[in-house]
């Protein structure tokens, strides 16, 4: 299906959670009028294949730059992707360096925000709306069908990460069996004891660092219990019962950056291609800044190992068929963008959408789920809507296994509910229905 690749600087989705935007020291965040919001001071820089180290040093000489850190190694035809710190706008360095031979490409480190907002701080039992029939994603009459997922499904959750012990999480986070903590990266993909996946904002393997509600993890946390909260009496419950989610935590206080969404996005990749886990999708509740070649072709080694990359359409009630939405609007064909609607099937007022560029639409309007401390909070969002597809998705593996992403992607868009709110506003011009899927 055809999608708008637009490729240049457009405003970033409307920030959550109060992020600081400061120009001036590397690691600050700077923003103006034109751009959406990116690191000050720093660049990613893809060199071609054939770059030699002399060829590096003489492009870091060019912008007053030093190596901060290799985001990918040489290889696949491309050189190394790595992170240099600037002595300059990013901008505007980033242009100087498009006409360099040995520089593919050049672009500031985007940040990355959630797109969530509260409207209860606590949940209230029997309001899980987007679980059933009429406007929801009608997950409960698979269950009735005894669909309720499969532990043998893995789902990575790139977002802020995930309160673990939660009553209604407990068992549902993958557990490494390749890397014992045992302070030595058994594995050697880079990320000693990922026991439960990787925090990339913090480069550590603390994937839940708990912090204030509503701000730290809340918000992966959320998006994990609708994906796939267990039934155990009590709290909510997610699309599936059961299922393995895996974190890859890039979002922080501050948001995330380019060079965290990429490590995150091919974190599941090598997993999957490295150990052959059944990783079926990634979930990206996120989004902002401008077009990244980084994170799309990140996106893209992805889709070559048949991941699905299931992405929120933003919260600014704009149309991405004429203002991109990144990473939503990637043209890769793994990527379903997700908007947002409301118990009555009407599109969310916040909700982005786009004919040609968000596929589909699901419940995104006071949506309860888990939340860190244990507890359980009501979001609005399209990054609400996103993990009911995702959680779809999975639950479809589940009753489907060993089909293609591309199988997969088309039960989901090809069982849409047709919806008014959604006529011309998405690809389907139709609502998420996890039930119908399956027959598909």
């Amino acid at each position: 299906m055809g999608r708008t690749k637009i490729v240049g600087l457009f405003m970033a989705l409307a920030l959550v959670f109060g992020m600081v935007l400061t120009a001036g020291t590397p690691g600050s965040y700077a923003k103006d009028t034109t751009t959406p919001a990116y690191v000050a001071g720093e660049l990613l820089i893809q060199y071609r294949e054939n770059a030699t180290d002399a060829d590096k040093a003489n492009v870091r000489n060019k912008v007053n730059g030093a190596k901060a850190e290799n985001i990918r190694s040489k290889g696949n035809g491309k050189g190394d992707l790595e992170l240099t710190v600037v002595g300059g706008d990013a901008v505007v360095l980033a242009a100087q360096l498009a006409k360099d031979p040995a520089v593919e490409f050049a672009e500031p480190n985007w940040i990355y925000t959630t797109g969530a907002t509260s409207t209860d701080p606590y949940f209230t039992n029997g309001s899980l709306w987007g679980m059933q029939g009429g406007n929801g994603s009608n997950a409960s009459a698979a269950w009735a069908a005894g669909k309720t997922g499969s532990a043998t499904v893995y789902v990575g959750i790139i977002d802020e990460g995930i309160q673990l012990t939660h009553p209604d999480l407990a068992g549902q986070v993958w557990v490494n069996p390749f890397d014992a903590a045992d302070g030595i990266d058994n594995d050697g993909n880079g990320y000693v004891d990922d026991i439960n996946g990787w925090d990339f904002d913090g480069n550590n393997n603390t994937i839940y660092d708990g912090g204030t509600r509503g701000s730290l993890d809340d918000h992966g946390t959320h998006v994990a219990g609708t994906i796939g909260g267990k039934a155990n009496t009590q709290g909510v419950v997610g699309v599936n019962w059961n299922v393995t989610m895996i974190s890859g935590k890039f979002l922080g206080r501050r948001g995330g950056t380019t060079a965290n969404a990429v490590k995150a996005v091919d974190y599941f990749t090598n997993l999957k291609t490295r150990h052959g886990l059944n990783i079926v999708a990634t979930n990206n509740s996120w989004g902002g800044g401008g077009y990244s070649q980084a994170l799309f072709d990140a996106v893209s080694r992805a889709n070559n190992a048949n991941i699905l990359f299931v992405a929120a359409a933003g919260n600014s009630g704009t149309n991405n068929d004429t203002t991109a939405s990144y990473p939503a609007n990637y043209d890769l064909p793994n990527v379903i963008a997700v908007a947002a609607i409301d118990k009555n099937g009407a599109l969310a007022s916040f909700s982005q959408y786009g004919k040609v560029t968000v596929d589909i639409g699901a419940p995104g309007v006071a949506i309860n789920s888990t939340t860190a401390y244990n507890g359980y909070s009501s979001y609005n969002g399209t990054s609400m809507a996103t993990p009911h597809v995702t959680g779809a998705v999975a639950l479809y593996a589940a009753s489907n296994p060993g089909r293609s992403a591309a199988q997969i992607k088309s039960a989901i868009l090809s069982s849409a509910v047709p919806t008014a709110s959604l006529n011309g506003k998405t690809v389907t011009g139709g609502r998420l229905d996890a039930f119908a899927a399956l027959s598909k």
